[in-house]
Order: structure tokens, then C-alpha cells, then sequence
């Protein structure tokens, strides 16, 4: 063999190495690539994207294609190889050519341009996918039969090949999303996202208003202090009933009273009753986002939540709802968060007994369970197994709580002490 022919059969172990190189990081790169982006890509019309995403679809016939190629380069640039050292060192040299070209191959056709294609997927991929479209109808025979033979072996193994390439995400999974979008989705348009997300978890239930703090209209009272009442009113929608909550007439606009005020004649009850709405009921157990759709078709905004004996619970609104999802309203007159959890200078924190377990948890950062009691007071009850009847202290879920106020069997403040102050409160005891 002369040296023209040994000089050609390097240029073309050099050429092998490139083909391996570029089979190694399309594989790497088509199978790195985000699909959610893929998909975005290709409704944009995005050529490379669309035949990446069809490509996809059949991944045993993409793997096959490339195993193909990259294994028929490998083995005839190690043929090449042995050929070219048997020439220049005898039999000596098949160890030689071996030990080499194991090397080359590692770093130069498998591990560099893997690594590469792995944290630059599409600029691998978007190039590369047109090449593997030609190899894809030049091979297709050979890629067909290897498939046939494979896809039965893996039925055999109990393994089936998904053939239309579709790809579902969990909730959960999306929420992992959602975090990991970064700078991509500001902090306040994430909050919503998770917000709607959660919205299946959460029942109407732990986002009412109890039913002790329902402000409403008692048919019975006086036509004045009605009236006085309704002009008063921080609430565009009152409840009406006759006595008790649990006999609800209706639902009043206080838009339609304000007609019946203006217009000139004697203000009655009987008016007042018929400018009011129909009441709405809604079961204690429905999930936040199935009545938000409820309120949409029946075009309501508040409905009167009932236990499974029908009596009235409390109430909730479409604003209640939208909370969990934007965060607290300026206009909402009944959010008392503000006063509900008061910070003081020790470090301590007031909360009065009233404040729900999930407002606990979001503005202190709690891990308190939403399964069982919806409020702080029954939490408390409820790990106490009775209604206290004077000041304790208690360790609730590893939160330190200080009942500081008793009241019509209810615990109308509690204070919560950190560990921190603990400590410090301590060490202050043990200075002489």
C-alpha cells in the first residue's frame, strides 16, 4: 500500500470520526429537546421544529436510524484503523489501533459533542434533523426490518412502543414548571398560575365566610334600621332572611333597592323583598374551580353555602374564589387579614381565633394541615379535646400558640411565640 492510499484511508478515518461525532450529538440533541417548546416552535411554523416533532413521534425508528449510522461509521473507521497501523507496525498494531481509536472515539466522537448537544439541544438538533430526514428514507428498508424484529422483542419483555407520541403533564409536574421558569413568568403572574392550579384542592368551604360573621337582612327588623342598614352597607350584596340565617328569602342587589328608595313611593318590606334574587345554594364540598364555573353559568356572584342537613354554613363569592388566585382585593371590605395576624415588636404574633388554617399558612409561612378544621379555633379544640376555659399554652403542630382571649366558647385571640423568643426570653431568665 503506497502512501497516496494511506493518506486517502486517514482522510476518510478523519471523515468516519466527523460522522460519528455528528450521529452522537443528533441523538443526544433530538431526544434533549424540551417538548413543550417543540410544540410552541411548530404551531409558530417553525420548519426545523415540525419535522423535529414528526421525527419524534417514532422514536424506535429515530434511535434505530441513528444506532444504524453511528455503528457502521465506528466499525468500519476501526477497520480503517487497524488497516492503516498494520501497515506502518505490523501485527503489533491492531493493540495500537485499538487503544487509539477507543480513545478518539471517547472523547472526540461520543462524550464532547454529547456533552455539547445535551446544553444545546436545538442548535444541535434544528441543523442536524434535515440530514436525518435523507438518512430516514435511504435507510427506511433496513430501518423497518431491525424495528419489526425489535418491537417483538419487546412485547415479549412485556414492553410496548407508544406510536402516537403524545405526552401528558400532572398537575404537579406543571406546578414544577411554573417554579422552575425563573425570570421567564414574573413572581405575581406565577402566584397565579399555582393559584388556579390549587383551585381543585381547595373546597368552598375553607374560603367562606362563617356564617356568625354573615352580614345580612332580618326581614323582622324595623323598616328603618333596614333602611339605615342598607344605606350603610359596605356590601353591594346582602343576604335577606326571616329570623335566622338558615331562612334565607334572597339575595339582595342593593343596586335594585336604590331604585326602589328613589323612586318616590313609600319604601316597604314588601319591595324590598321582591327586588331580591332567588337564593343561591352551594354544597360545603364543591372545589373551588367546579363552582367558579357554576357561578359563571348560573350568572351569580354569592351563594349560600349548606351542609349535607341543608343548613346554611356561611357564605362565599365569586370574589372569595378570584382571591385564591390574584390575591386580596383593596375593595374587599370583609378581608381582615390585616388585623386578623399583627406582628409585634418581640417577634410574637397575634392571631385572632377566627383566622382560617390556609391564611395562616400563607401569611406565616405555615405548615399546618388544611384536611381537618378550617379555623385556628378548631385546631386548638380540636388538639385540646375541650374548649378551655381559661389562658394555656399548647404545641400546636410544632407551633408554639399562647391562648390570650376566651369568649362564647371560642378562642378569640391566641398568641404565637418563635422559637427564637424562646430562647431569648431564656437567656435573658438565666443572666444574673
Amino acid at each position: 500500500m503506497n502512501e497516496s492510499s494511506t493518506s486517502a484511508l486517514v482522510l476518510l478515518l478523519l471523515f468516519l470520526l466527523v460522522c460519528s461525532a455528528f450521529f452522537s450529538s443528533a441523538e443526544t440533541a433530538m431526544l434533549s429537546l424540551n417538548r413543550f417548546r417543540l410544540k410552541h416552535l411548530r404551531r409558530n411554523g417553525h420548519r426545523s421544529a415540525s419535522l423535529a416533532y414528526q421525527m419524534l413521534k417514532r422514536k424506535d425508528q429515530l434511535i434505530s436510524m441513528i444506532l444504524i449510522g453511528n455503528n457502521f461509521v465506528n466499525i468500519l473507521a476501526s477497520s480503517i484503523a487497524t488497516v492503516i497501523t498494520i501497515h506502518y507496525w505490523g501485527e503489533d498494531g491492531i493493540a495500537v489501533a485499538t487503544a487509539i481509536l477507543t480513545l478518539v472515539v471517547l472523547i472526540f466522537a461520543e462524550i464532547t459533542p454529547k456533552t455539547i448537544a445535551a446544553y444545546h439541544p436545538e442548535k444541535i438538533a434544528f441543523p442536524a434533523v434535515y440530514v436525518l430526514k435523507v438518512l430516514h428514507y435511504l435507510l427506511f428498508p433496513v430501518v423497518w426490518g431491525i424495528n419489526l424484529i425489535t418491537t417483538g422483542f419487546l412485547r415479549l419483555l412485556g414492553f410496548s412502543v407508544l406510536q402516537d407520541g403524545k405526552s401528558n403533564i400532572s398537575p404537579e409536574e406543571l406546578k414544577t414548571l411554573v417554579h422552575e421558569s425563573g425570570q421567564l413568568i414574573p413572581g405575581k403572574h406565577q402566584e397565579m398560575l399555582l393559584g388556579i392550579l390549587d383551585l381543585e384542592k381547595v373546597t368552598v368551604n375553607d374560603i367562606m365566610i362563617p356564617r356568625n360573621e354573615v352580614i345580612g337582612i332580618d326581614i323582622e327588623d324595623d323598616l328603618d334600621d333596614i333602611i339605615q342598614q342598607i344605606r350603610s352597607s359596605q356590601h353591594t350584596r346582602l343576604p335577606v332572611y326571616k329570623g335566622d340565617i338558615n331562612n334565607v328569602l334572597g339575595i339582595l342587589h342593593l343596586r335594585n333597592m336604590t331604585r326602589v328608595l328613589t323612586t318616590g313611593d313609600e319604601p316597604s318590606k314588601a319591595a324590598l323583598l321582591q327586588a331580591c334574587r332567588d337564593p343561591y345554594f352551594i354544597p360545603e364540598s364543591t372545589p373551588l374551580n367546579t363552582q367558579l364555573l357554576h357561578f359563571q353559568r348560573e350568572k351569580r356572584r354569592i351563594g349560600m353555602v349548606v351542609d349535607e342537613y341543608g343548613d346554611v354554613l356561611g357564605l362565599a363569592t365569586m370574589e372569595d374564589i378570584l382571591e385564591e388566585i390574584v390575591g386580596e382585593f383593596t375593595t374587599n371590605f370583609s378581608a381582615t387579614s390585616s388585623s386578623d395576624i399583627t406582628p409585634q415588636e418581640d417577634g410574637s404574633v397575634l392571631i385572632d381565633g377566627s383566622t382560617t388554617v390556609r391564611a395562616l399558612n400563607k401569611a406565616l409561612d405555615w405548615k399546618l394541615p388544611t384536611t381537618g378544621p378550617k379555623t385556628l379555633n378548631g385546631l386548638i379544640t380540636e388538639a385540646l379535646e375541650t374548649i378551655p376555659d381559661m389562658p394555656v399554652c399548647l404545641n400546636l403542630h410544632g407551633y408554639r400558640l399562647e391562648i390570650r382571649q376566651i369568649r362564647d366558647n371560642v378562642v378569640k385571640t391566641a398568641k404565637y411565640i418563635p422559637h427564637k423568643a424562646i430562647e431569648i426570653d431564656t437567656a435573658e431568665a438565666l443572666t444574673p
